[in-house]
């Protein structure tokens, strides 16, 4: 592999690990309460939380993971992640960030939010439950800081 497809590949994950497209501190600030209001949301912090074939602190899918492989392996990274990843904090985030990195660059929090419950073809209805539940708690995060 040569030496700029290497630093391409480091700068990516990087940038997914930092923040998605963050412009500055503030919007990274954003982009952690959103994850943080989705994991309670998803599993009130337990990391062993199971629905299904959700597993994890965020609730990740078997696809999501497949997902954020596909992502990672398009943009030329040697990463992984395995099933037994979504039981841990900092790796669901980081696929979160990954996930939104390649299909909500801007971070729209809205798209990031109902996209998270329902996929990227989410319907506004059958996501409103869901998301006025992550802004009710994004809002309680935000005003404690």
């Amino acid at each position: 592999m040569s030496f700029k497809r290497v630093l391409l590949c480091v700068l990516f994950i990087m940038a997914s690990v930092i923040g998605v497209s963050a412009s500055n501190n503030n919007d990274s600030i954003i982009i952690e309460n959103v994850i943080d209001a989705i994991v309670y949301v998803e599993s009130r912090g337990n990391i062993n939380a199971v629905n299904g074939q959700c597993c994890g602190p965020m609730q990740i899918s078997p696809g999501m993971v497949t997902a954020c492989n596909n992502i990672l392996k398009k943009h030329g990274s040697s990463i992984r992640y395995t099933l037994k990843d979504r039981f841990n904090l900092e790796k669901s985030k980081e696929m979160f960030r990954i996930f939104n990195k390649e299909y909500n660059p801007s971070f729209n929090m809205e798209k990031a939010i109902r996209s998270w419950n329902g996929g990227l073809g989410y319907k506004i209805a059958s996501t409103n439950k869901y998301y006025n539940l992550v802004m009710k708690r994004y809002n309680i995060i935000r005003s404690t800081k």
